[in-house]
C-alpha cells in the first residue's frame, strides 16, 4: 500500500507581495499581453492556485502591479521634494530635467512600466484613481516649491517629456528639455 504524502504548507508571509512584484517584472519584460497567472507562478516560484488566490483574476494582477507602481512613484516624488525644499525655482525645473533625462536611461525600466499600466487605466475605469496618483502627488509637492500654476502644468508637462524621450529615435537633449521646461514653468523674465 502507497502511503500519502501530504504536502505541508510554507509559511509565507510576503507571497502576496512577491507575486505583484513579479507581475510588474513580467510587464515590464513582455508589456499587459505577456501577463498570465501561469508566468507569474512560474516566475514567482509558487503554485498556480497561489496565485489565483491572491489574485482572483488577470485584471487583479494588473491592478497590484499598478498600485505597487504608482505608490513607489509617489513615495520618489515625496522624498525628491524633500531634498529639493531649499531650492531655487531655477534649480527645481533643473533637477526636472535630470528626471527627464533619467527617464530615458537608468529609470526607462520603471518608466515603461508605469505607462503600459497608466494606458491600461484608459480602458478600465476601477483604475483611473490610482493611476492618477502620481500626477495628484507630484502637483501636490511641487506647488510649495513652484506655486500652484507651474506645478499643475509641470505632471503633464513631465508625462509628456518623459513619453517623448523614451520614443523619440534621438532623445531630446538635457538643454532642450530644460527650455522647454523653464519656458513653461518659470515666470517670464523682464
Amino acid at each position: 500500500m502507497t502511503e500519502k504524502v501530504r504536502r505541508t504548507r510554507r509559511h509565507d508571509p510576503n507571497r502576496r507581495e512577491r507575486i505583484a512584484e513579479v507581475a510588474e517584472e513580467l510587464i515590464a519584460e513582455r508589456g499587459l499581453e505577456g501577463l498570465t497567472h501561469r508566468a507569474v507562478a512560474e516566475r514567482a516560484d509558487v503554485s498556480l492556485s497561489s496565485t489565483t488566490y491572491h489574485f482572483a483574476d488577470r485584471e487583479a494582477l494588473v491592478r497590484a502591479a499598478l498600485e505597487r507602481a504608482a505608490e513607489r512613484f509617489a513615495g520618489f516624488v515625496r522624498h525628491w521634494a524633500g531634498a529639493h525644499a531649499d531650492a531655487t525655482p531655477e534649480q527645481v525645473v533643473e533637477a526636472l530635467a535630470d528626471g527627464v533625462m533619467a527617464c530615458s536611461a537608468e529609470g526607462r525600466t520603471a518608466m515603461v512600466v508605469e505607462y503600459e499600466l497608466h494606458t491600461a487605466a484608459l480602458r478600465r475605469p476601477e483604475l483611473r484613481e490610482t493611476a492618477s496618483l502620481p500626477a495628484r502627488t507630484t502637483t501636490e509637492v511641487l506647488t510649495p516649491l513652484l506655486g500652484a500654476t507651474a506645478a499643475a502644468t509641470a505632471a503633464p508637462l513631465m508625462t509628456g517629456l518623459c513619453l517623448h524621450a523614451l520614443n523619440a529615435p534621438v532623445p531630446p537633449t538635457r538643454a532642450e528639455t530644460l527650455a522647454v521646461l523653464r519656458h513653461a514653468l518659470l515666470p517670464a523674465r523682464p
